[in-house]
């Protein structure tokens, strides 16, 4: 196929490209995926395969052995067909541009290379919603990130079933990170692009007059299920994700899906989820983060005064690279500074997926993010975890990760850098003009907004000045917004006014109620002073009046019963607590006494509540006061010991026998946790000699296997030498020879036959019955039946129709086992000797 042929320029534009990635065992994934591959599918097929950069790919010419459809291996600037097949050669990275493939050299080390990613992501860029990739068996992560670009421009995702797969590390890579669509056996899946695409080509683009109105049922269904609404976000993109979706379950129109959801709850979570689809990475656009370092970040370093920390809030941060990007970017400008001058960094992150939430939180990043961050940051903020990298502690101490919506939930304030990029170009026009006055609210004096590279603050430039093009940054201008333009997204949500408030009901209550309002009157006036606390001392109810037992303490308001009870009760009664939680009975303390200058002598009682359910595991602690009246409390003189003396003793012996206990069970539960971290951590000493002798093991079958495939390679290069030198030897005897099996079907012949029986390459194969000679020889194909049923040397001589005469010997084929498999026929040109003959009668 010529690399340099123009090709129809709408024909190159429509053409639907899959892109099908495997590694170890692929092979045999796609014999089973290109042998279910129709002839005319009306896509073409690019392969990538890891390979050997020092040996010749075969991959191309086994896969020709396996498809009708012509396989070629790819180069530069080739133009993509439909039904076609293109290998990548080795040594290679391709891409997709504008229709045609592109190779370059693969310059990283053989552990970092991800050929798979770089098509993917190719693919994604050229295509959009058109893009296909195919994971197949391999080892390793590649191809997950390229997956995840292909699903977030709307194109379809396929993963290989990892129970079908020889190597599954690849295939549950993929799946792990939730970019696939579809996961099913390489057997099933052309079926399935053909599916999806036909469903897809059958929905149109709102045609029917029902469209919007599905559309809306949709997103209300997925607003009640996620309690989040998507309705402003961009229809273009709410109809091409709900698409791929009716794609994936073969689904013919909107109303059908929306049934289907009826149907299936847990479709709304999948739904909710491809709408949140999230491309990311570290450093992104490296204009952005050198005008961050170099510019942005050091003004407003020395705009601010002493040691108070910036703020920055980082808008749609996915899992997590942008906010820690920027939290390194800081890290190494104050660095370079003198202490005086450094200030610390507070970076909030948010974003609506709980999912990418936790995944950044928990800072752990594959292999492939050394693409992205050079070796000095990677080495420097980064520390090996298993195949991949997991943040520096100093790095993720910097950033506060949490759940946020910026169209529904409150801003966060008095921030000095926000960034938000390539998030508001997926939400509609009115939604755009109400969150460029609300980052204006956010931001202090001179903060900085930073905006994705298609993105702008449009009508709203009397609130920020462009700071740098490139970058997409803007400096906030202190010309306040008026009141009306913020539109605060608390006042989005559902919520009744104050002036719908019902009014509470003056009548007297029933006679029903009596009962229950009478011994709310007893409770308050003769019931003893409680406190009902969960597990862990928060106060959730309080009954009675508990002021003597109980005080504020200093600071921040702490609803607890550790620190609200008074000091010369704690101890004994958090010991109670303790008690009884774990023997579940109520234990009794009689005669404590309190310090607050009066008669201070009280009993209390600590029982566990099991029943009803909702209160199971909680404590109630009740106060009361000894029956009788309470013993005098004489005063003490200086130097005398008395009763008040003992008593005194007696009580701080009970504390310190009560603080003994809870030191007692601390201790234990110490001993405990102690014990489970050592099985642990035999676990995983366990487990880490298990992988390490896996990894050994795979070494020593990629060596075997690297053995076996230069073996095989030097048999091939043996074979191809005696097949030239037989080709060389049989062309040299100047004999027409032709070499048939046992069914009579050309198998070889050497140049010299094509004087007499008329071949070409292409006939290989072709009966012999078919085949246009100049013999004047019908029994040809007769004699030789009989010299195989006979296996007798068969031998006559031949005119043609130009005159000539030939010798024909027909003999049977003899491998070196001495088995017959097929006839050698040999054509001696004597015309010379029959003229003579004639001559000399």
């Amino acid at each position: 196929m010529p690399a340099d042929s123009a090709p129809d320029g709408q024909t190159a534009a429509a053409t639907r490209i899959v892109g099908l990635g495997a590694s170890a065992g692929g092979f045999e994934a796609l014999k089973q995926f290109f042998e279910q591959v129709p002839a005319a599918s009306g896509l073409a097929y690019v392969v990538v395969q890891h390979l050997d950069p020092t040996h010749k790919a075969m991959l191309a010419e086994l896969l020709q052995r396996i498809t009708a459809i012509p396989v070629c291996e790819a180069a530069e600037a080739m133009v993509v067909r439909p039904d076609a097949v293109y290998v990548i050669p080795p040594n290679r990275e391709i891409t997709v541009a504008d229709g045609r493939l592109h190779l370059a050299p693969q310059l990283e080390p053989r552990g970092l290379r991800l050929p798979i990613d770089v098509l993917f992501s190719s693919l994604a860029r050229d295509r959009g919603a058109g893009a296909i990739g195919v994971v197949l068996s391999g080892m390793g992560s590649d191809g997950t990130l390229g997956l995840q670009a292909i699903r977030s421009q709307g194109g379809l995702a396929l993963v290989q079933d990892p129970a079908s797969a020889q190597f599954d590390s690849m295939p549950r890579s993929a799946i792990a990170a939730e970019c696939a669509d579809i996961v099913v056996a390489p057997a099933r899946m052309p079926e399935r692009i053909l599916q999806v695409l036909a469903a897809r080509a059958g929905q149109g683009t709102g045609a029917d007059v029902a469209g919007s109105e599905s559309i809306s049922g949709v997103l209300q269904r997925l607003r009640a299920h996620s309690k989040h609404d998507l309705s402003l976000y961009k229809s273009s993109t709410l109809r091409r994700r709900i698409e791929r979706r009716m794609g994936v379950h073969g689904l013919p129109s909107l109303a059908s899906y929306e049934e289907y959801l009826s149907r299936n709850p847990q479709e709304l979570d999948l739904l909710f989820k491809e709408m949140l689809i999230g491309v990311t990475s570290f450093f992104r656009d490296k204009a952005v983060w050198d005008e961050l370092k170099d510019a942005v970040i050091p003004a407003l370093m020395a705009r601010g005064a002493g040691t108070a920390p910036l703020r920055a809030w980082v808008v749609g941060c996915s899992t997590g690279e942008e906010a820690y990007s920027l939290a390194m970017v800081f890290r190494e400008l104050v660095d370079a500074l003198p202490v005086a001058e450094q200030r610390p960094l507070q970076i909030l992150a948010s974003d609506l997926s709980a999912d990418a939430i936790t995944a950044a939180r928990r800072g752990q990043y594959p292999a492939q993010i050394a693409a992205d961050v050079d070796p000095g940051r990677l080495e420097r903020f980064f520390s090996g975890n298993g195949d991949g990298y997991v943040i520096d502690q100093s790095i993720r101490k910097m950033v506060l990760f949490a759940q946020h919506d910026v169209i529904l939930d409150p801003p966060f304030t008095k921030i000095d850098i926000l960034t938000c990029r390539n998030l508001i170009i997926y939400f509609n026009a009115e939604l755009q003009r109400r969150l460029i006055p609300l980052f204006h609210y956010c931001l202090r004096p001179g903060g900085v907004l930073v905006l994705g590279g298609s993105e702008t603050v449009g009508r709203w430039q009397s609130l920020f000045t462009l700071v740098d093009s490139r970058s997409r940054t803007y400096r906030r201008l202190d010309a306040a917004a008026s009141a009306a333009a913020v539109d605060f997204p608390i006042s989005s949500r559902p919520s009744r006014p104050l002036g719908q408030e019902a009014p509470v009901s003056k009548t007297t209550a029933h006679r029903a109620d009596l009962q229950l309002l009478a011994d709310q009157v007893l409770l308050q006036e003769f019931s003893p002073p409680a406190v009902l606390v969960n597990a862990g001392g928060d106060i959730l109810y309080i009954s009675g009046r508990t002021g003597r037992f109980l005080e504020p303490a200093a600071g921040k308001a702490n609803w607890n019963i550790h620190v609200m009870l008074r000091p010369e009760i704690r101890a004994q009664i958090l010991g109670a607590m303790r008690q009884a939680l774990v023997e579940r009975k109520p234990v009794e303390l009689r005669g404590l006494q309190l310090d607050d200058g009066a008669l201070g002598v009280i009993d209390v009682t600590v029982r566990s509540i099991h029943e009803p359910n909702v209160l199971d595991g909680m404590v109630m602690i009740v106060f009361r006061e000894p029956a009788g009246p309470a013993p005098a409390r004489p005063r003490r003189r200086r130097g005398a010991a008395g009763p008040a003396a003992d008593a005194e003793v007696l009580r701080l012996r009970e504390e310190i026998q009560a603080l003994r206990q809870e030191m007692g069970a601390s201790q234990e539960e110490l001993q405990a946790t102690n014990e489970e971290l050592q099985s642990t951590n035999e676990e995983l000493q366990s487990a880490n000699e298990e992988l390490t002798t896996s990894k050994e093991e795979s070494q020593s079958m990629n060596e075997e296997l690297q053995t076996i495939n230069q073996e095989l390679q030097t048999k091939l290069d043996e074979l191809a030498l005696a097949q030239s030198d037989m080709q060389n030897l049989l062309n040299s005897t100047d004999i027409a020879t032709l070499f048939l099996d046992n069914e009579l079907n050309v198998r070889r012949f050497t140049d010299r036959i094509t004087r007499i029986i008329h071949l070409r390459e292409s006939d290989v194969g072709r009966p012999l019955s078919d085949l246009a000679s100049t013999l004047q020889y019908p029994q040809l194909g007769a004699d030789a039946r009989e010299t195989l049923r006979t296996l007798a040397f068969s031998e006559k001589q031949i005119a043609t129709t130009d005159g000539h005469w030939y010798s024909v010997r027909i003999m049977p084929y003899r491998t070196l086992a001495n088995v017959i498999q097929g006839a050698v026929i040999t054509f001696v040109d004597i015309t010379a000797a029959k003229e003579l003959e004639s001559h000399l009668r």
